[in-house]
């Protein structure tokens, strides 16, 4: 029986860990070939690996979604390998250090824009490039609770996430007669290797966990469903939204 991405081909940053293996997998299991993109080689290898051994199709290259040269090659590669480009998830990301807004370094507040706000803009840029040669295509971009409410302890985050939701919206409108959908996806407190404060401040998890209506942080998997609704015909009608996946975190 055929998946819902049935024989589309995909481009998803940030595929070597979390949320974007997880995601490549799904994606795999619904029919559709797989570009796995990452800085980290070894984990993004591990996930193409995996797809591999689930009987999918995918391909890794090495991006960093900070370096416009690299995303656009990136983009070109999908297409010689593959043939064309249906779907882009746009999720690497970084978390950055938690602190106060008036203590918190310039150099550390560059990074956390560079790769959470520029990135997704570079890969926007080269995937709807792409996309409008093609007819069209799904994009979805990997926001956060934190874009849709403030983050105290977490400034550039919570700025780089509302900024992704603004870029999602300005594309949506600006490219859907095209035939591009772009949307985003705001996750909740999601068990990945990169959250590490559920362990480091156990205070502050105890704390989260109680606004989470579910009772429990969530699944990778249970994110990269929604986005491969999203990406998938089913989903034709839907742009420009930031989806809560969230436990009712921000009800």
């Amino acid at each position: 029986m055929a998946g819902i991405l049935d024989e589309k081909v995909a481009f998803i940053t940030g595929g070597g860990s979390g949320i974007g293996a997880a995601t490549a997998k799904i994606f795999a299991r619904e029919g559709a070939r797989v570009v796995v993109a990452d800085v980290d080689d070894e984990g993004g290898r591990r996930t193409v690996s995996e797809v591999g051994d689930a009987g999918g199709e995918a391909l890794f290259i090495h991006v960093d979604v900070t370096d416009e040269d690299g995303v656009r090659s990136a983009i070109q590669q999908t297409v010689e390998h593959f043939g064309r480009l249906d779907c882009a998830v746009n999720n690497a990301g970084t978390n950055g250090e938690p602190g106060p807004v008036a203590g918190y370094s310039r150099e550390a507040w560059d990074r956390v824009i560079a790769v959470n706000l520029t990135g997704v803009w570079l890969c926007l840029q080269a995937v709807i490039r792409q996309m409008l040669t093609t007819g069209g295509g799904s994009i979805v971009n990997i926001s956060s609770g934190a874009g849709l409410s403030g983050h105290p302890f977490n400034a550039p985050y919570s700025a780089s996430k509302h900024g992704v939701i603004g870029l999602t919206k300005s594309a949506a409108l600006q490219y859907g007669a095209d035939g591009i959908r772009v949307n985003a996806v705001c996750p909740g407190v999601i068990e990945t290797p990169m959250v590490t404060f559920t362990k480091s401040h156990p205070e502050l998890a105890e704390a989260l966990l109680k606004r989470h209506a579910l009772g429990r942080f969530g699944q990778p998997d249970e994110i990269a469903e929604a986005i491969a609704w999203l990406c998938s015909d089913a989903a034709s009608y839907v742009t420009g939204i930031a989806m809560p996946v969230d436990a009712g975190y921000l009800a």
